[in-house]
């Protein structure tokens, strides 16, 4: 999991850098601000987090006699918290409160999903499945509505394949198929950063008046 860390920093860094270098090549005419970089680094940052944190959920609950289970929980919780008050400057407290509400509801129902499929029950995970896409269609109903840049046809096919990644590392770390979870992992990285940026590039556009130097 260090490694996956160590991998999720440095795709960060390079996309970040990559990002600032591609405004500054294109001139005034497409010139960012630094609130807008701020912004959408740190937004990236706390999505990253929310991948990482799952994961490393995914491995202390499968692993016998692993003591860290709650306290990952704890940890994954509140970067749900972190991420609806990143949206509070802009949408505001209760905005931001029902997002936190929203995925919380969604981490909920992955641990329920996870410890369902540790123990092999069928049934119960295919109706906690359900219940996690109808989540997902919630989350992606509050951000269109929030932000008309954003169709509710994209942000839940983003929601649908963060899920399928999440699912691909949970069945990866069951049979214990390493190096399928260590792709599932980075395909999982790769995807939460476009998805941030999507949401970020969005909102700046909503908001230009709150991004401007």
């Amino acid at each position: 999991m260090k490694k996956s860390l160590l991998l999720a920093f440095i795709l960060v860094l390079s996309l970040n850098i990559a990002g600032q270098m591609d405004a500054y090549a294109k001139g005034h005419h497409h010139r960012v601000s630094h609130p807008a970089i701020k912004f959408k680094n740190d937004f990236r940052r706390l999505w990253v987090d929310h991948v990482l944190w799952t994961s490393n959920y995914i491995t202390s609950a499968t692993t016998a006699g692993a003591e860290d289970q709650k306290d990952v929980l704890k940890r994954l919780l509140r970067n749900q918290e972190d991420i609806g008050n990143a949206i509070k400057p802009v949408y505001g407290d209760e905005a931001g409160n029902q997002l936190t509400e929203l995925l919380k509801e969604h981490i909920v129902i992955a641990g329920d999903l996870v410890e369902a499929a540790k123990n092999g029950n069928t049934t119960e995970v295919n109706r906690l499945n359900k219940e996690w896409y109808r989540n997902a269609d919630d989350i992606s109903a509050f951000l269109s509505k929030a932000n008309p840049n954003l169709k509710e046809a994209d942000v839940k096919e983003m929601m649908y394949m963060h899920l399928k990644l999440v699912t691909d590392d949970l069945s990866a770390s069951l049979s214990k198929n390493w190096e399928a979870r260590i792709v599932s992992i980075d395909d999982g990285l790769t995807h939460i950063i476009m998805m941030s940026d999507a949401i970020a590039n969005a909102v700046i556009k909503q908001f230009p008046e709150k991004f401007e130097k």
